[in-house]
Formats: C-alpha cells, structure tokens, sequence
C-alpha cells in the first residue's frame, strides 16, 4: 500500500486535501475508519498529547493496530497533533507514528527553528515525516491555548523550511482552535496563503483549527441540555477553496467529530433515560462520525483517491 509521503505529494498535486480527524476512543477511530471506507479516502487518524495520556500508549497503539487489520483496504496513517516537545515527538517517533507535529509556534522564530531542526533530524533518521507550525492559531483545544492570531509570515516561511527541513508546515491564515471560531463572518486570508506558495511553490501546507462546527450539532446539543450557544466554524466552502485552489495537503478535523459525538449521545440519553447499554448510543455515534468524515472528505476532494 502506498505511504503518507506518496499521498502527500499527489494530494498537492491533485489539489485535493487528506482530513487528519482526532480521536479519543475507540468509537471515534472507528467512525473515522467506516467514514473512510465509504469515501474510499486515504486518512490520517490523529492524537493529542491530551489524548495519549488519556489512552496511553499501549491502548492507543493496540486500536490503531486493530483499524490496520479491520480496514485493511484503507490508507491510515498515525499522527502526533501538536507535540509541544522534542521528548513528546521523540517518544511518538519510537512508537512507529507515521508522522508527527512539533508545535513550536509559541517559542521566538530562532527557538522553533531548532526545536523543529532537532525533532527533524531525529524523525528522518527513523523515517518518521515532520509537520511544524509556524505562526499562532487564536483558541484553546486540549494543550494548546493563544488569546489571538498571529498569521504566518510568507517570507519567514520560506527560510524556516529551508533551514529546518520540515516535511510540511501547519500555517496560520485565519482559523482557530475550539467551537467558538468566529463570531461575524468566517474569513481565512487567501492572500497570505497565496504568498506563502510563491515563496514555497508545491510545498505541502497545513490547515489546524479547521472545523466546520455544524449548527445542526449546536443546535442539538442546546436542545438536549448543553450549553454550546454561539459556536461557529469555519465555512466549508472556504476549506474546499483552501484545498482545491491551494496547496493545502492536510486538514484537521477534531472539534466537529467531538460535537457530532456528543450530541447524538446527549439526545439518546434524554429521550431514553431508562437505557443503560453503551452499545446503543456509542453505536448511533459511530454512525453519525461515519457520515460526518465522508461529507469532510466530498468537501476535501478526497473521493476515490486510494
């Protein structure tokens, strides 16, 4: 079967984009898995080091493995999100990760070029491929928290690839971490992006806190006892832009799947509150995961790419 670095390089060539979906359990993996299988989308299966230590390795490691094995026919690729350091990355890298971020963003240019260059040279050696992240992303999800946005600078892009040797490079054009992304209109800075390519023509770029938040989940989940009022993401049509008409390679996904999950359990519970199986409402969840990668991957251009 073909490798991440393939996919990566024909996604950019294609314009299509490869969703890195997070996932916490093994529900969420398998929604992503049936979501793939059905778009037939080679798919990055993504964890936080929130996640990793809520699972821990050897449980992490052993659903992964499981997904290989039930979803042979598919492309998936295991992703460190947001490493924050060399010890994280190096760790991830020692476990096989396909690939990993080392999330620099918050450290001075010179001090995220030599963290991101020592993650490098370690990963290569090992043939791990390393995403690195320049510029900082408003919001708050698991370990990473910014009060504002600080877009990526397309000149200092340039010289932070080359002097690094990153495989790919999470930019910062607009778009947040969290459900409460924009408040008026959703709007991502194409011109920066634009720029970014001119410098680094065909280089592989990423888009971090790219969710879509779909009302129907908010809705849902205000209905049925929580309290998510005024969340909003970022316009689909804004991500199909992104990835067709761009050099986005990589999209992530970790907020929608989480309001899908919760809310399709919140309504379950409320309208069956003498049920006291998990299979039940974690079944309906994996089904509506499922639906939610396919519909992202149509948006990606990610259709019958294996």
């Amino acid at each position: 079967m073909k490798g991440l670095k393939y996919y990566i390089k024909d996604s950019v060539k294609n314009h299509y984009a490869i969703g890195a979906y997070n996932f916490v359990n093994m529900e969420m993996l398998k929604g992503i898995c049936e979501g793939a299988k059905i778009a037939k989308s080679p798919t990055i299966v993504a964890v936080s080091e929130g996640a990793f230590k809520y699972m821990d390795e050897n449980f992490l490691l052993g659903l992964y493995k499981g997904a290989l094995k039930s979803y042979s026919g598919i492309p998936l690729f295991l992703h460190l999100d947001h490493g924050k350091s060399f010890e994280m990355c190096k760790k991830a890298v020692d476990l096989k990760f396909n690939s990993v971020m080392i999330d620099g963003s918050s450290l001075s240019f010179e001090e995220n070029v030599l963290l991101t260059k020592k993650v490098v040279e370690y990963a290569h050696a090992h043939g791990v491929l390393v995403e690195a992240e320049l510029g900082v992303l408003k919001g708050v999800e698991d370990n990473v928290s910014a009060l504002t946005n600080v877009y990526t600078d397309p000149l200092k892009a340039k010289e932070f690839v080359e002097r690094t040797n990153c495989d790919t490079l999470a930019v910062a054009i607009g778009t947040s971490h969290g459900a409460y992304k924009f408040s008026g209109e959703a709007k991502l800075r194409f011109d920066i992006l634009s720029e970014i390519e001119k410098n680094l023509p065909s280089f592989p770029l990423v888009l971090h806190g790219a969710s879509s938040v779909p009302q129907k989940y908010v809705e849902k989940i205000n209905k049925f006892g929580g309290n998510v009022k005024g969340a909003k993401g970022v316009d689909e049509r804004l991500l199909a832009k992104a990835c067709r008409e761009h050099n986005v390679y990589k999209i992530n996904s970790d907020t929608d799947l989480r309001m899908a999950y919760i809310s399709t359990l919140r309504e379950h519970l409320k309208e069956n509150p003498d049920n006291i199986d998990l299979r039940k409402f974690n079944s309906l969840a994996i089904e509506e995961i499922k639906q939610l990668v396919a519909e992202k991957n149509r948006c990606f251009n990610n259709i019958d790419r294996i």
